[in-house]
């Protein structure tokens, strides 16, 4: 990190600052327009990406989501189009989640499934310069065997394109205690443990995942701020939460951006990523997100680089990739800032504002 201030008031090209996307769920990354398209090809009705107004209504329209994606090729072409909008949000690493057994009974077996996610990845990644990894993700509301199972995959896939392993759904009344054995096998395999916790549970959920499953990162986590004790064993431990803002608020996680605690949990040394877990559902992508930060929650240059480098440094991403994305974000922190009139730049709209996609 550098050590000259940022002035404040003064802000850097956010497109430009190299940043990796750690949070997202592949069918929830899906552009309106191809949601449309797939439907229709299908002949299935379109399914609404907006109007829930619990996680359980969120839920639903994830899966019905995911059910336009009948074939390999659909599947393989939704992977691409996340690289080209993880790059073109200037992220130099993407790391999608997938729970393959959504697909089983459309495109094959697990292992068909991420191998089709893998090559398609790998493929675009190379194609648009960045880099690639899957986190292949077990549902905690499933039986634990199935959770094992996708684990043995994952870790057969340790080292060829899965980087990670993830444990997703609802956590109110799912605790992580069932999945221990499914973590060991990744963690054992050389993956990086990177469960759901602090989400819809609290803070207590945050610490068996550390406990219990040897999390390396936690997706969301945002309610450690809950409990000052896990607050100093996160930021000791080095571990990223990987924060998803717009998700936490239309999720009714936090009552209000101005009450999320991201920069709380910067204050208290806690590593964090920022995320949009589920673009086609909640709006902004990874750019969007980033700019809310700044416009929303006050983040200027100097944490945002501090963003971008734990979404880095925490990732799957190789050390070669991993050096050069921090030595960009350093270029970009010492990049002459453009001056601006307001104290964190331009003004916001409401948070839906700046999401490049259209609506279905």
């Amino acid at each position: 990190m550098t050590d000259a201030p940022p002035v404040p008031g003064d802000v850097r090209d956010l497109a430009a600052l190299p940043k990796g996307h750690l949070h997202l769920h592949l069918e929830g990354a899906m552009r309106p327009e191809t949601l449309a398209e797939l439907a229709q090809r299908h002949g299935r009705a379109v399914p609404p990406t907006r109007g829930y107004g619990s996680f359980l209504a969120f839920v639903d329209l994830y899966v019905a989501a995911c059910a336009v994606l009948r074939t390999t090729e659909d599947l393989q072409r939704l992977t691409r189009e996340v690289v080209q909008d993880a790059a073109r949000d200037g992220a130099v690493w993407v790391e999608p989640s997938i729970y393959p057994v959504h697909h089983v009974g459309t495109i094959g077996p697990v292992e068909e499934v991420t191998a089709a996610v893998v090559t398609a990845g790998q493929e675009a990644a190379r194609e648009y310069g960045i880099g690639f990894g899957l986190m292949l993700a077990a549902n905690r509301t499933a039986d634990p065997a199935e959770a094992e199972r996708i684990a043995r995959v994952a870790a057969g896939w340790a080292g060829r394109g899965v980087v990670s392993f993830g444990l997703a759904d609802n956590e109110d009344g799912y605790p992580p205690e069932p999945f221990v054995e499914a973590f060991r096998i990744a963690r054992e395999a050389g993956l990086l443990a990177a469960p759901h916790a602090g989400e819809l549970a609290g803070p207590e959920s945050v610490a068996a995942a550390l406990t219990l499953l040897g999390a390396d990162r936690v997706q969301h986590g945002v309610r450690a701020v809950e409990d000052p004790e896990l607050l100093r064993r996160l930021a000791d431990a080095g571990t990223c939460l990987d924060v998803c803002p717009t998700s936490n608020l239309l999720l009714s996680v936090v009552p209000s951006l101005a009450e999320h605690p991201l920069p709380r949990l910067l204050a208290a040394g806690v590593r964090c990523s920022v995320n949009a877990d589920d673009p086609l559902l909640f709006g902004p992508g990874l750019l969007a997100e980033y700019e809310l930060c700044r416009d929303e929650l006050g983040l200027d240059d100097r944490a945002l680089a501090a963003v971008a480098r734990s979404s880095v440094e925490s990732s799957g991403a190789d050390p070669a990739t991993k050096r050069s994305a921090v030595a960009g974000i350093d270029a970009w922190e010492r990049q002459p800032a453009t001056p601006t009139a307001g104290p964190t730049g331009a003004a916001a709209g409401p948070v839906p504002a700046g999401d490049r996609r259209s609506q279905p």
